[in-house]
């Protein structure tokens, strides 16, 4: 799943790395202190062999004699894993010389080829007591002439250094989890610290789809200052770009209405026949001259962050202009709290104007209209944005089957030619409604009539 926050990413990755840096460094420093441990305690073997060797002698018989002090008393306890031991070799035979801790036990003896000598003629090597101890040897012959040798061999218990090893681990990994733990709280802190002014510009362009503000406004530090005097040089640049647009629809409009209006005049005037002709081709052409107009300003001004229109004020006004034209019909209107739709206030108006113009010529008594946020899981519009607004307009008339919708949205169509228009209405309603990537369906109302749903762009609070 794609992480879309800038600060969760971050965040995870600096988590992730400290994870493994602090498991790593664990995982080392642990291993470095066991190899010092091990060495400490062959060392501390290496030593105890030699006061062995130097504690024992042999008599002018061949006796061996001698009582090693190494100074630990675990020589003395039973079953301890700590045990010297100094034995006669070849032909030579005389009473072993055992530590008290060893009694009349044994202990193995590994072959030279499974634990060679070293260079100072010495070897260690790791066997099992007799009481299930694991010692480590360390083991050395002598020859005291040419008739007498000796094996001596000290142990250890390898229990000793697993335990210290262990608890060293444990306490290493504790301050470091620790460690850690402080480390990723200061880094969320410098990091929260170090993106607040990427907050403050979101706040800031936030205020600007709010209708608050019309630029970034904030003391941004260096790196985000030429990123927002770009933005606010690119909002300035699209605003001169919807007014010029404006203004030239506006005269070419102007400079279109007259020459329209003198064809209608001399339409009055001529034969029956050829004027209603030309009156018929005039408003027709006075009709399309004003969709390409709108489609042009709506194209200049669509993706335009000034443009917004708030619902319910918008809205009400249309209503209140119906109720005034269709005293005899009720008109419902409801608005859901907070909403605003990202279009120019003249668009919203042309097409829910048209649709409750619509309905209010074929309802019979009444029609209704409300407006809401847009379900998520409407399908065939615009993906990237993440709000739309819902429209829908309702009358109680006889309704469309779906071989006269398919007609009715056709330009210039008129189902009914008893009732006033010049059938416009619902494709200039489909062509804004398309300019602005929206969604415009008829259907069968709740109430038998004509149901129009608009699906139109809006905006929120929420701009991250």
């Amino acid at each position: 799943m794609r992480i879309k926050s800038l600060t969760a990413r971050v965040l995870l990755l600096t988590t992730l790395w400290s994870a493994v840096a602090l498991v790593v460094i664990g995982l080392v420093i642990s291993n470095i202190y066991r190899k010092s441990a091990e060495r400490g305690f062959e060392d501390l073997l290496r030593a105890q062999l030699s006061s062995v060797i130097n504690s024992v002698t042999i008599s002018d018989q061949g006796e061996l004699s001698g009582k090693p002090e190494l100074g630990d008393l675990r020589f003395a306890q039973p079953k301890t894993g700590w045990y010297w031991i100094v034995e006669p070799l070849g032909t030579y035979t005389a009473t072993p010389l055992v530590s008290p801790s060893l009694g009349a036990s044994n202990l193995p003896v590994l072959s030279v080829l499974e634990a060679p000598f070293d260079k100072q003629y010495q070897r260690y090597y790791i066997v099992t007591d007799a009481f299930g101890n694991r010692v480590q040897v360390a083991e050395t012959e002598i020859q005291f002439d040419t008739d007498h040798a000796a094996r001596f061999r000290v142990t250890g218990n390898v229990a000793v250094v697993e335990d210290d090893v262990r608890n060293f681990s444990h306490s290493l990994y504790f301050a470091l989890v620790g460690f850690g733990v402080g480390s990723l709280i200061v880094n969320a802190l410098a990091i929260l610290y170090g993106l607040k002014p990427l907050d403050k510009a979101r706040a800031a362009l936030e205020r600007i789809r709010a209708g608050e503000s019309e630029r970034l406004q904030g003391d941004f530090p260096r790196e985000i200052l030429p990123l927002a005097n770009e933005v606010n040089a690119l909002i300035e640049s699209n605003r001169r770009i919807v007014e010029r647009a404006r203004m030239q629809v506006g005269n070419l409009a102007h400079s279109l209405k007259t020459p329209i209006a003198v064809l209608l005049n001399e339409s009055r005037v001529l034969e029956r026949s050829h004027g209603d002709l030309v009156k018929n081709q005039a408003e027709v052409m006075q009709g399309q001259v004003q969709s390409y107009l709108n489609r042009a300003r709506i194209a200049a001004q669509r993706d335009s962050v000034l443009a917004r229109t708030e619902a319910e004020p918008a809205l009400e006004r249309l209503v209140r202009v119906m109720r005034r034209l269709h005293a005899e019909k009720e008109f419902e209107l409801t608005v859901s709290p907070n909403l605003a739709l990202a279009m120019e206030q003249q668009d919203l108006e042309e097409t829910v104007g048209n649709l409750l113009e619509n309905a209010a010529r074929f309802a019979e008594h009444k029609v209704r209209l409300s407006a809401s946020e847009a379900p998520p899981e409407i399908k065939g519009i615009d993906p990237v944005r993440r709000h739309w607004v819902e429209l829908l307009v309702e009358d109680d008339g006889p309704g469309l089957e779906p071989d006269q919708i398919r007609e009715a949205m056709k330009r210039g169509r008129r189902l009914d030619e008893s009732k006033p228009g010049t059938g416009l209405g619902l494709s200039i309603v489909s062509e804004i409604t398309n300019e602005y990537q929206g969604k415009f369906e008829l259907s069968r109302g709740d109430w038998g009539g004509l149901r129009a749903s608009l699906i139109l762009p809006g905006l929120t609070k929420d701009v991250a």
